[in-house]
């Protein structure tokens, strides 16, 4: 579980081949790569991916094919900066929401634009996800937590201030990006509950 605050941003340094002919190994440069656990689960461009291998100066994880199909990582070029974050702790605080690194599509940058020091960069998305997306709810791009300015279907507006732009990859976000997206799982699991009762006429109660 993460909180969709990113602690550092790495970069990826190599991508390998493994046995499986759609699976790859990435090696990843990062700060905290020497305290790293094997084993333990770290969030690359928000996918919560497990260490396998590591050093003082990297980490790698393996990446299966169903990862590489609906996430970024398979298109990534080498070097490329990646937003990381460590899996939160019960004495962590939680500033962002709570996030499991599990990304649900892709979305692509429609327009940036610019406030003062702020942007606000507008995303389109699958319209398949539109319940997902609320004005002022909680949505994950790359591993970072964001709060939804505006959503419409197949569409949805965030703001970025200068700390995240200067302390993540989203500063560098231009159209045509592709970005990871992770909606809300509260969301996810309300519209499970309630979608075999979606369309169903209200029936009027037994006394």
């Amino acid at each position: 579980m993460f909180s969709g605050l990113i602690e550092s941003v790495g970069q990826l340094a190599a991508v390998q081949n493994t046995g499986d002919p759609h699976a790859r190994t990435l090696t990843v440069e990062a700060p905290f790569a020497a305290s790293l656990d094997l084993g333990e689960s770290v969030s690359v461009n928000g996918v919560c991916l497990t260490v396998t291998a590591q050093t003082d100066r990297s980490f790698q994880v393996e990446c299966t094919p169903t990862t590489l199909a609906i996430t970024t990582l398979g298109g990534l070029p080498v070097p490329h900066l990646v937003n990381l974050e460590r899996s939160v702790t019960p004495s962590t605080r939680l500033g962002g929401h709570w996030v499991q690194g599990h990304i649900d599509t892709q979305g692509k940058v429609e327009a940036v634009t610019p406030e003062g020091e702020a942007r606000h960069i507008t995303f389109s998305y699958p319209p398949e996800f539109r319940g997902l997306i609320v004005p002022f709810g909680s949505i994950t791009v790359d591993g970072v937590s964001l709060t939804v300015v505006s959503a419409e279907p197949g569409r949805f507006q965030v703001t970025l201030i200068p700390y995240t732009q200067s302390h993540t990859t989203l500063g560098a976000l231009a159209p045509g990006s592709v970005v990871n997206l992770e909606f809300d799982v509260l969301g996810k699991y309300v519209q499970q509950l309630l979608d075999p009762y979606a369309g169903q006429e209200k029936r009027p109660t037994v006394q």
